[in-house]
């Protein structure tokens, strides 16, 4: 690298501009820096860039391209003690437990397990009639726009794969957090090609300048199900491709049989990694009345005794929420479970002179299956979890939302556990465990939670245009 850009002060200061939109740590309202505020004819001289970059860039082959994802790997580890400040500044969350550096080490490792996946050609004729090959090449410019809760990380599952299949990139941050995506990609940038990879800060004016360009061949998105439902319509005037990973409410069935002591954090933080703000986390939980109370008592003493505050204090694993909307959303539900008659078994009270969007770890039980709170997603620190009597309610309820992104099923039996799992609606369903995704394991939802897979080979396919040549 031509700068040390393992120091928080010298990564920050390679980002930031003099004049521009100032970004604030979401626990104590300090400012952090100014952004850049880029504008559509940037959109155009980036996308016109992007063009010219991938001629070349495509023509190198999947080892020289996978090479060049290992040297980005090498320079986000030797950089990711100051990515991961720089993390727990802008979006909240600490440095230590499921967040700052477990994502930047997330980022390492999704670019070395993109560089390493094989994709063969597939033979599918060989015989006296012809011979007949499918093939996946380059699409050309992805225009990448990604979410606040996992600014980095989310990033990389974007940009990976569609550097390694030959294609360029231009990326919109989210408004929130362009700070962090920003120095992902000036670090990565250090060992690419030029223009291979670009990003654009910016509102919603260049996320649709993005989403719409006609230049722009594909576009990934993740973040909420109405924004992805416009991405869509802007899609199809030019038929560009898509991958949508949209909003979730994931439905976790816990069965009767299980110990609730050993499956207790594992619980926990399948709701609440990230403090909540994690599409695929656990977000309503159904539990049957034999266990019921012993499931709501566990939990909430988790909550109550795990340490939450400002992300640079090495003892905290939950932080703020990463803005005052999503605070006001969650407050909110809470409030209007409360009202309607559900208990709050802890949390629910935010100290009200508490600088920073904080809101405590929140257990609530005694809800409906109606109320807002289970029926919307609360992509922040509360729980609800909803007692049933009949195995067959409890699934009828995780199934009835439109949304269908993750979901897990919470039992001693591993086969037991696998016939529930098979008759629930969603692009994943894990066992024992929530959210636990891994870059070899195809990943997307169904229904209103969006369309096309990311990771693993799949994943690659889904940025590349298959071809066939038949003789």
């Amino acid at each position: 690298m031509s700068l040390d850009l393992t120091t928080y002060e010298n990564l920050l200061a390679a980002i930031i501009v003099e004049d521009g939109i100032a970004v604030h740590d979401p626990a104590t309202h300090e400012l952090i820096g100014n952004t850049a505020d880029s504008s559509t004819d940037d959109v155009d001289a980036a996308v016109a860039r992007a063009q010219e970059a991938q001629k070349s860039w495509g023509a190198l082959t999947h080892a020289e391209r996978s090479g060049y994802l290992h040297k980005a790997a090498d320079a986000v580890k030797e950089s990711a003690e100051a990515l991961a400040e720089i993390l727990a500044r802008e979006v909240g969350k600490p440095l230590n437990g499921p967040n700052a550096r477990f994502e930047a080490g997330a980022c390492e490792a999704w670019l070395r397990a993109n560089a390493d996946f094989e994709v063969e050609d597939e033979v599918l004729v060989d015989d006296e009639s012809g011979h007949a090959v499918l093939s996946y090449v380059p699409i050309g410019v992805v225009g990448a726009i990604g979410p606040w809760n996992w600014p980095m990380m989310i990033s990389v599952w974007q940009l990976a794969p569609s550097l390694r299949m030959g294609n360029t990139v231009v990326m919109k941050p989210s408004e929130h957090t362009p700070l962090s995506v920003q120095a992902l990609v000036h670090v990565i940038n250090q060992v690419l090609p030029a223009d291979v990879l670009q990003v654009l800060p910016g509102d919603g004016e260049i996320g649709q300048a993005v989403s719409g360009h006609k230049d722009i061949d594909k576009i990934m998105f993740t973040g909420s199900t109405k924004t992805g439902q416009a991405i869509m319509r802007s899609a199809a005037s030019d038929m560009k491709r898509v991958t949508l990973e949209l909003g979730g409410n994931d439905a976790g069935i816990v069965l009767d049989d299980i110990n609730v002591e050993e499956m207790a954090q594992e619980l926990f933080w399948g709701a609440f990694i990230n403090t909540g703000q994690t599409c695929a986390a656990l977000k309503r939980l159904y539990v049957p009345a034999t266990i019921y109370d012993d499931v709501v008592n566990a939990l909430a003493k988790i909550a109550a005794e795990t340490p939450m505050g400002q992300g640079m204090s090495e003892e905290n694993v939950l932080g703020p929420l990463q803005n005052k909307a999503q605070q006001s959303i969650v407050a909110g539900l809470v409030e209007d479970a409360r009202t309607a008659g559900a208990t709050i078994a802890t949390g629910g009270n935010p100290e009200k002179d508490q600088p920073g969007y904080f809101y405590p770890a929140t257990i609530v039980s005694d809800v409906a299956q109606d109320n807002p709170l289970v029926q919307n997603e609360q992509f922040g620190p509360a729980l609800p979890i909803i007692k049933y009597d009949s195995l067959d309610q409890a699934i009828e309820w995780a199934n009835e939302l439109e949304v269908g992104l993750g979901s897990s099923v919470w039992s001693a039996d591993e086969a037991k556990a696998r016939e529930v799992a098979n008759q629930l609606i969603a692009g994943t369903t894990w066992i024992n465990k929530h959210g636990a995704v891994d870059p070899r394991i195809p990943f997307g939802g169904v229904k209103k939670s969006g369309m096309g897979l990311e990771f693993g080979v799949e994943g690659l396919k889904q940025v590349a245009l298959p071809k066939v040549t038949a003789l």
